[in-house]
């Protein structure tokens, strides 16, 4: 009979005892830059992470963390480096030091299985405020519980958190930092959400949207020409955010929309233009933002309701009509109808005017351009004293960043705040604009168009139809469908005075200057060239302001 002890050798399952490792890592972190930057809890949670790795003599081959990164998900810069080496490490490395098992992970069931993977590398995840040890199946137990707590008291503190946000939300306050073009201001305990400079740039890329139809591409040049620069990706955010209307729309709204108390950039009527809500229909018919076939829409207002009349495409017929929305309204018309009405309008107020009257006009225009021009050179001079001064700490700037006498952190703070400050001069330059080089070819141009007014209005494309339209009558015209009439309110006074002296007025009303003429916000100020290829209308609304003021001189010599 053989003894037993010889098979011991094919035996199963026995037991290995195994030696733990000296070497460890210790990971600190906080939840936000408020925490990292206000309290000792980073240096509080080295301090004892270490004091404990020294008592239980352990090698601290690296420090990890140090910095704020939310708990909610493993994706963590920090977090990410350490398990990478750990990954990579040459001494082997058997224990993870945390201050408490929330600063490893708060995300429950993701913590247990990254615990579990680090477990067979031979890694321990330890907590010096909860000690447990992970290798037995009790205290594994009792740390994977920990971590589902953990999990769970983030849950609770943020459904807190968040009940207390919508509940602000539901009285219209934004309790978060605004959208750009937005600053907080806090007076006399009160917190308010208004309008900063970039905001009043970025009202102008509304308006450009929904009204010149630029593309994103070329509202950012504007804009970058005017001292903001913002991403393509950014201004596509910035049209789709209702805040800037004065609306507040947010998750915790579960779908609601909110009027907000902060101050609008835009009406929503803009703001849906621009975002071509308005444009859409289900009617039966075919509608367009820009069609040079239908100018007077949102020009034409119906008399009955005093709404803008808007236009479609008809499919039966595939003629164009102008409608008014309004519930009851029958104001509804053939587009040629009008606008052959309108073109007869609107030649009653060219300006018809002989060759004597056109020579003193051109003497008084330049005479008055110059004066005007001439006022603006000290003010241009001084501020382009100012943007040299800007370019200059900029450059100076750059130059210690380079030299290293200044840190990244005070370079970034310090380039925005030059940056905005030049984009403000800019802008303040800007308003002077730059002297005509042709000013006889855009008085010339002027006298061209003015004295056939339907004809250029015909000839135009859409942009300009409608700028010459709010150009002589700026408050639009009024049609009433029943009496086949057209009405306005107001006539730009320049077009009703040069109507006036083409018609011949009686010698009663010879030479009487007195009249105060107001000029509509499409008359461009003097001193400010056209760009290049510039139209007709352009050049008009141009001139108007010196031709009134020649013409009431000139009218006045000749009478």
């Amino acid at each position: 009979m053989y003894d037993i002890s010889l098979f011991k050798s094919f035996a199963k399952g026995i037991h290995k005892t195994k030696s733990k490792g000296y070497n460890c890592v210790i990971y600190t972190r906080v939840s936000t830059k408020e925490q990292a930057d206000n309290n000792l809890s980073l240096e509080t949670q080295k301090k004892a992470c270490e004091v404990f790795a020294k008592k239980s003599n352990l090698y601290i081959l690296g420090h990890f963390g140090g910095t704020y990164e939310s708990a909610k998900t493993d994706e963590r810069k920090e977090f990410n480096n350490m398990l990478s080496f750990l990954k990579k490490s040459k001494e082997k490395i058997s224990y993870i030091i945390v201050y408490s098992v929330d600063r490893f992970s708060r995300s429950g069931a993701n913590a247990i299985y990254i615990a579990e993977q680090l477990k067979t590398q031979g890694i321990m995840v330890f907590s010096v405020t909860q000690p447990t040890d992970a290798s037995t199946a009790s205290g594994s137990l009792q740390q994977n519980i920990q971590f589902i707590f953990s999990e769970y008291e983030n849950q609770q503190r943020r459904e807190k958190c968040m009940a207390g946000i919508k509940e602000m939300l539901l009285r219209g306050e934004w309790c978060t930092a605004p959208p750009i073009g937005y600053d907080i201001v806090r007076s006399n305990g009160k917190r308010s959400i208004v309008l900063n400079s970039k905001g009043k740039l970025l009202k102008k890329a509304f308006y450009w949207k929904a009204k010149e139809k630029l593309t994103s591409g070329e509202i950012i040049k504007r804009l970058a020409a005017q001292g903001l620069k913002i991403r393509d990706q950014r201004m596509s955010e910035f049209f789709r955010n209702p805040f800037y209307c004065g609306l507040i729309v947010h998750k915790a709204l579960e779908g609601k929309v909110i009027e907000g108390n902060h101050e609008k950039m835009v009406s929503r009527e803009l703001f849906l233009e621009a975002n071509g809500v308005l444009s859409e229909n289900k009617q039966g018919y075919e509608t367009s933002p820009i069609n040079d076939d239908i100018p007077l829409k949102r020009f034409y207002k119906c008399d009955e309701c005093g709404q803008f009349l808007r236009a479609y495409k008809a499919y039966k017929n595939q003629k164009y009509y102008y409608k008014c929305n309004t519930r009851g309204c029958k104001c509804n018309m053939r587009a040629d109808t009008l606008h052959n009405g309108f073109m007869g309008m609107i030649s009653g107020y060219s300006l018809e005017l002989d060759e004597d009257m056109q020579n003193l006009i051109r003497e008084q225009i330049t005479a008055e351009y110059n004066k005007l021009n001439d006022r603006n050179e000290d003010n241009i001079k001084n501020i382009e004293k100012q943007l040299s001064e800007s370019d200059r700490k900029l450059e100076r700037l750059e130059e210690r960043y380079v030299l290293e006498e200044i840190t990244r952190e005070m370079y970034d703070k310090f380039h925005a705040k030059f940056v905005e400050e030049r984009g403000k001069i800019e802008n303040e330059r800007s308003k002077f604009g730059k002297g005509v080089s042709n000013l006889e070819l855009y008085i010339d141009t002027a006298f061209k168009a003015s004295s056939k007014l339907a004809t250029a209005w015909a000839s135009a494309d859409y942009n300009d139809k409608q700028a010459l339209q709010f150009l002589v009558f700026p408050e639009g015209i009024y049609y009433n469908r029943k009496k086949d009439e057209c009405r306005t309110l107001k006539v730009n006074e320049v077009f009703s005075y040069f109507a006036g002296v083409a018609r011949g007025l009686d010698e009663n009303n010879k030479g009487n200057c007195n009249e105060n003429l107001q000029f509509p916000s499409l008359v461009a100020s003097s001193g400010i060239e056209p760009e290049s290829g510039a139209s007709e209308t352009l050049i008009l609304s141009i001139v108007l302001r010196g031709l009134v003021v020649a013409a009431k001189v000139s009218y006045w010599l000749i009478s």
